[in-house]
This record gives C-alpha cells, sequence and structure tokens, in this order.
C-alpha cells in the first residue's frame, strides 16, 4: 500500500509541475485534462501526507517514552496516535480503491412504468419525484429530456438528466426494477397492489467516449403531443433519432425548437450507446463491474417501497428502513451511502473486480 501511495504522490507532483509550463497553460483543453487528473489524486494524496504525519509522531513519541517525567504522557499520547493511524490505514485502503472513470459524471435516468398498469406509471412519477428532490439536496440541476404522461398521472415513460459533479458515482446503484406495495387510489375496494417500475442510469457519454457516423442515423421529425409548454404543440420540433446499426431509438420533444430536441436526443443515443458499449467489452473481459450492487439489469429487482408499514428495503444487502415517507421526498442519502460502503467492503474484500 506503501509503496503505491508513494507513486501517486509523484504523479500528483508531477502533474502539478506540468501544469506550471507555458505551453500547457496556453492550451485550454490540455489544462482542463490534466487539472480533472490532478483533482482525482488530491484527496489520496492529502491523506497520505496526513498519515505521514502521524507516523513521525509516533516515532517522536516513542522518544519521549524514554524521559521519566513525560513518559506517562507520551504513553497516552501514543494510544491516541496509534489508534489515529489505523483509521488513516482505513481510509487510505478505501481511497486506493480503482476509481471509476464515469463518476464524475452527469447521468441520464430512464424510468418506465412496468407491471401493474396505471398504478406503475404513478409510481414512475413518484420515483421521479424522489430523484429530483434528492438532486435538489445535492445541489444537481435536473433537466426532463422526453416524457410519455400515463392516463392516470405519472409517466408510462420519462427520460431526465442529472447534471453535477458525482452525479453518476451517487445515483449508478440505481438501476433496476423496483417495486411499490400499497393501495392504488385507482383501486376502488381498497386492495393491496404490488406494481414495477424500471430504472436505467447511464453516464452521459462524451465526444471522445464513442463516435457516430451520421450515415447510420434515420433523424425524423414530427409534431409534440403531450403537455410542454405554449408554444411547443404547434411545430414540428420533436426529433426521433433512430441508430440504424443497432436498431436504438431515441426521442425528444421537450425542448421548443428542433434543433434542441436534436442536440438533447443526440446525448441520449451517445449514453445508450456507451452503456451498451461497457456491457460489450465486460463480456469480453469476463469483469463483471455490475456485481449485485449496482449498475445491474434493468430487470434486477432491487428494492421494495412498502407504504402500509412505511418501510423501504433494498434487496442487494439486505438494507431496510422504516422511513419510507423521507425517502420519498429525496431522502436517499442512507440508502445510498449503505450501498457505497457495502460495495467498497466487497472490493476490499476481493469479491469484485
Amino acid at each position: 500500500m506503501l509503496e503505491r501511495l508513494a507513486a501517486t504522490e509523484k504523479k500528483y507532483k508531477e502533474l502539478q509541475e506540468e501544469l506550471m509550463r507555458p505551453e500547457v497553460l496556453n492550451n485550454v483543453q490540455k489544462t482542463r485534462e490534466l487539472s480533472i487528473e490532478l483533482a482525482a489524486l488530491e484527496e489520496v494524496v492529502m491523506a497520505y501526507r496526513a498519515y505521514q504525519k502521524t507516523l513521525q509522531s509516533i516515532e517522536d513519541t516513542k522518544e519521549m517514552l524514554k524521559d521519566d517525567e513525560l513518559k506517562e504522557m507520551a504513553k497516552e499520547e501514543l494510544t491516541n496516535l496509534e489508534e489515529t493511524k489505523h483509521q488513516q490505514e482505513q481510509q487510505l485502503e478505501v481511497l486506493l480503491i480503482p476509481k471509476d472513470p464515469n463518476d464524475t459524471k452527469n447521468v441520464i435516468v430512464e424510468i418506465r412504468g412496468a407491471a401493474g398498469g396505471d398504478e406503475a406509471n404513478i409510481f414512475a412519477g413518484d420515483l421521479f419525484r424522489m430523484y429530483t428532490r434528492y438532486a435538489e439536496r445535492q445541489n444537481f440541476k435536473v433537466e426532463v429530456i422526453s416524457a410519455e404522461e400515463g392516463v392516470a398521472g405519472g409517466f408510462s415513460q420519462i427520460e431526465f438528466m442529472v447534471k453535477g459533479t458525482g452525479a453518476y458515482s451517487k445515483l449508478k446503484y440505481e438501476s433496476g426494477s423496483h417495486r411499490v406495495q400499497r393501495v392504488p387510489v385507482t383501486e376502488s375496494n381498497g386492495r393491496l397492489q404490488t406494481s414495477t417500475a424500471t430504472v436505467l442510469v447511464m453516464p452521459e457519454a462524451e465526444d471522445v467516449n464513442i463516435e457516430i457516423d451520421p450515415k447510420d442515423l434515420r433523424i425524423d421529425i414530427y409534431r409534440s403531443s403531450g403537455c410542454g409548454g405554449q408554444g411547443v404543440n404547434t411545430t414540428d420540433s420533436a426529433v426521433r433519432i433512430t441508430h440504424l446499426p443497432t436498431n436504438t431509438v431515441v426521442t425528444c420533444q421537450n425542448e421548443r425548437s428542433q434543433i434542441q430536441n436534436k442536440e438533447q436526443a443526440m446525448k441520449v443515443l451517445k449514453a445508450r450507446l456507451y452503456e451498451a458499449e461497457l456491457r460489450r467489452q465486460e463480456e469480453e473481459l469476463g469483469n463483471k463491474r455490475r456485481s449485485k450492487i449496482g449498475t445491474g439489469d434493468r430487470a434486477e429487482k432491487i428494492r421494495t417501497y412498502n407504504y402500509p408499514q412505511n418501510r423501504v428495503t433494498d434487496h442487494r444487502i439486505g438494507f431496510t428502513t422504516n422511513n419510507l415517507d423521507r425517502v420519498m421526498n429525496g431522502q436517499l442519502d442512507e440508502i445510498i451511502e449503505a450501498l457505497i460502503m457495502e460495495d467498497q467492503r466487497r472490493k476490499l474484500a476481493g469479491e469484485e473486480q
């Protein structure tokens, strides 16, 4: 571990020196790339330097043990320092876990009403509000890309982008099938019903991630439908893009102009193709990045929201909280932190690659 930390600090110093070179400072793109790389190492380096100070303090305190007058105080101080050292070593082990290169990215989220008819669509709307409120608490920005409203409320499908540094690191665990148990407002007999909605979380794909040949695209323009604000439904501004080699279809009709809708639809298309490419690479390498925790298939049942008992259970880690009302109001921190901690534990134990 110490060798890896020393190498990380060396790389950090080299990046700092490179950023000071005039030819780099005059290159905006290069400066941005190096600054991002430097920022990614900073937390590890700062923790390593704090750990080195603790080691030095331990050595200095051991010298104090030789002094009869300072011996008792030194013993107490040494006990505290050893505890600090242990905590810092645990922190460093976590920090040295290889980072997901997508963690800092914005995300595109798709929610679909699945089993349960109207109630599934209503639940999809509830999940959208939950993520929107969570994003607000994290100072992330939410932009709706495309939405198909359900007849009784909610959405049969909604796609939206969450913008903010680290959005993917927080929301990547949300992909999968979410199940709700409650008495639907559409149920006249007051019977408990189980419905599902599926969630897919994709990192925003930058131009460097994936290239799309314009010849592989079929772009259709049509008139927007449904709610969208005054003027949206009066022009042919909605866009449907089909990626012919993969038959991937994306649509966007929420913006006022055809150009804006095309731009948003292309973001979704790139994210879908990037996600498909990640899956293909992992299958070839036999590297199960999608472990039992997070970023799994949208068909995997990951969580149950039980309204009568005000309970939320995440089945992947056996985590339960009796604060469903708070969770649905965007207070997802407890669940997401539990998922992150378990993910780190499994990686440290060598259960995941």
